[in-house]
């Protein structure tokens, strides 16, 4: 598994107890289904482009040919 979809694994475990938690503590009732699946969104979001960025560098790589 490459380290893009480690970080993704981990971030959407992060994200299922942080919803797990508001919905123990009922603050998801109070803020309504509408603004919380547009905070999951975002927070999913957020998480795809940490993790690209973070994906590692680019490197060129030159072949030598032979004939």
């Amino acid at each position: 598994m490459k380290w893009m979809q480690m970080f993704l694994v981990g971030y959407f475990i992060f994200l299922g107890g942080l919803v797990a938690a508001l919905w123990k503590l009922v603050v998801i009732e109070r803020v309504g289904p509408g603004w919380t699946a547009i905070g999951i969104v975002i927070a999913v979001g957020i998480g795809f482009m940490i993790s690209v960025a973070n994906s590692g560098h680019k490197e060129t790589v030159e072949i030598d040919q032979k004939r």
